[in-house]
């Protein structure tokens, strides 16, 4: 499967699983409030499978799998029989229909704590947060390879993702932050990372590799030995970076990999290697015939550095949900609140493209992260759906409010202007973040 179908499959599985699970939080709490229930789309468009339960409910799957509705009883929508207008959206309390509409983003909430739960019983695959060739701010703060990063600004960072996700907001904002770091099981030192040197229009996607800091696991670097490896047997140590395999220059585990590869069989290689990030020898080995793929391969018996998985019981999973989904909800709201001011670059906007390219980037490296990519998902729904925009859920709760407030319903022609004001930003949030994706 290539990338481009790949793709669009994991981007239709996604957004199948997270706007049903939206819809049926508005059908649930409907039904569970008397509200009749006419129609459960899973799509738009066209019906390709289509079943009418007892209780008067068409469940339906449509042609056109991008998003999906339900559909109430509703006076404003048709004639409603004399016998079931008790059961109409609009006659319920506005209290009622306020439940009813904000249940669609909370079961979102819901989806993201539960996927972030079974991530972490799964187990989340990840790189401890060792550093690798430092430049420009990275080497100006003193950092160093081989330095592992501790905390940043006192808070803990067990793995890249934890360091990554710290730096992103304070970089936007050109804050220094106080980094623990530690070498060889030494004693923790304090640097500062001088994020307020970073310039004005630096890559806001990439904020580490903006300071000059890159991850010690992206070198072909050492992290162990397999059985009767041929590299152990040469003098290779834990930690020792692959720089060079006869004479062609490495820089990644790929290349490295792949100069392995093409070399002819059984010949001798010869790997120049540099040690604690300063002093480079030449050592020469054999490698060995691995009949353990479908392929085999001549291998040098070494294994990737820095690789760590997290897992947990289902009690601290659980806790750790909560804690991931409240922290997750901070920085989300303080970027959006930083593209409101100007202070981000729209380069950190999703759009479709992006969002199908991620689906399938994370379901190719493993279920833990396909989880952790659905909750990140699932909270940006909850997030966006909440904004007071007209036409999506979050203006419906507006109307509402302002309905609490004054005692009677909004007026029919605020309604309308509404819808048209909704449409028009949605519309353009839409083309903006298409933008971006194709710029991208």
């Amino acid at each position: 499967m290539n990338q481009i179908v790949g793709s669009i499959w994991w981007l239709i599985v996604s957004l199948g699983i997270l706007v049903t699970f939206h819809e049926f939080g508005h059908f649930w709490v409907a039904r569970k409030l008397g509200v009749r229930v006419l129609r459960f789309s899973v799509g738009f468009g066209r019906p390709l499978w289509r079943r009418t339960a007892k209780s008067g409910t068409e469940y339906q799957v449509a042609m056109i799998p991008l998003g999906g509705y339900v559909k109430f009883l509703d006076e404003y929508e048709g004639d409603v029989p004399p016998e079931q207008v008790h059961e109409a959206f609009n006659r319920q309390s506005v209290w009622r229909r306020f439940a009813i509409v904000a249940a669609g983003p909370l079961f979102n909430l819901i989806l993201c704590v539960f996927l972030l739960w079974s991530m972490h019983m799964l187990g989340k695959s990840d790189r401890l947060p060792y550093v690798g060739e430092t430049t420009g701010i990275a080497a100006e703060s003193g950092l160093h390879f081989g330095d592992r990063i501790l905390s940043v600004d006192g808070k803990p960072v067990p793995t890249w993702s934890h360091v990554y996700s710290e730096l992103v907001i304070a970089a936007i904002d050109h804050r220094n932050v106080e980094l623990s770091v530690q070498r060889d099981g030494g004693a923790p030192r304090e640097e500062t990372l001088q994020l307020s040197k970073l310039p004005a229009d630096f890559d806001q996607t990439n904020p580490i590799g903006a300071t000059g800091l890159t991850p010690r696991w992206t070198y072909a670097t050492v992290g162990g030995f397999a059985d009767d490896s041929p590299a152990k047997e040469a003098g290779l140590r834990q930690g020792d970076q692959i720089i060079g395999v006869n004479g062609t220059a490495v820089s990644t585990w790929g290349e490295m990999s792949k100069a392995i590869a093409a070399n002819p069989e059984g010949q001798a290689l010869s790997l120049l290697v540099r040690r604690d990030g300063g002093s480079e020898q030449i050592y020469r080995l054999q490698p060995r015939l691995d009949n353990s793929t479908a392929k085999p391969r001549w291998i040098i018996g070494i294994t990737q550095a820095d690789a760590t998985v997290r897992r947990m019981g289902p009690i601290d999973a659980m806790s750790q949900a909560f804690a991931d989904t409240r922290d997750l909800t901070a920085k989300s709201l303080g970027m959006i609140g930083r593209l409101l001011t100007g202070a981000a670059s729209v380069q950190n906007m999703s759009g479709p493209i992006t969002i199908a390219k991620g689906a399938n980037a994370t379901a190719s490296i493993g279920m833990d992260w396909y989880l952790y990519f659905l909750a990140v998902i699932s909270l940006s729904l909850c997030i966006m759906n909440l904004l007071p925009i007209p036409i999506l859920d979050g203006g419906h709760l507006l109307y509402y409010l302002i309905e609490i407030i004054k005692g009677s319903p909004v007026s029919e022609r605020m309604l309308i202007a509404g819808q048209y004001v909704g449409l028009a930003l949605l519309a353009g949030l839409m083309g903006l973040a298409f933008y971006v994706d194709l710029a991208r």
